[in-house]
């Protein structure tokens, strides 16, 4: 019966262990955990799309954005989440990031007029970072860019 008791005990330690390596380099994020984002040197203040509803709206009908703002959407699972700028009103930079916090894919300068165009339909990724326009040329965002999220 000890050997037994033993076998479940080094069986859940090894489980655990296989799970905290299988994460290992990813970013935890939660709705709760975040409000801030950091690329490039420069933080900006985030509001978060979580839900579908929030997801399906995002920065549609938004009449400005400042430098220091943006929007993160955060999604269950890493696979190809593509955008367009339906209802939207004034141009954005989308940056769509990876379960690691890396910088994998970006559209600068998505304007209003290009909807019903998709945009990272061949990227996949976890979080999508919606900011003005001219954000990613002037703070050097680039693919292997690294995201903090505070």
């Amino acid at each position: 019966m000890k050997i037994f008791n033993l076998f479940i005990v080094l069986a859940f330690v090894g489980f655990l262990i296989f799970l905290a390596l299988g994460r290992r380099g990813q970013v935890a994020v939660t709705s709760n955990s975040i409000s801030r984002v950091s690329i490039a040197g420069t933080e900006i203040k985030v509001d978060l799309a979580l839900t579908s509803e929030e997801k399906a709206k995002g920065l549609s009908g938004r009449e400005a954005l400042r430098e220091d703002q943006g929007m993160l959407f955060i999604f269950d699972y890493t696979t190809r989440h593509p955008f367009w700028m339906k209802d939207m009103l004034i141009p954005i930079d989308m940056i769509w990031i990876d379960e690691n916090g890396v910088v994998v894919y970006i559209a600068e300068n998505a304007r209003p007029e290009s909807y019903p165009s998709l945009f990272g339909s061949n990227v996949e990724s976890k979080y999508v970072l919606e900011v003005v326009s001219g954000f990613a040329k002037k703070y050097g965002v680039v693919t292997g860019s690294k995201v903090e999220f505070k």
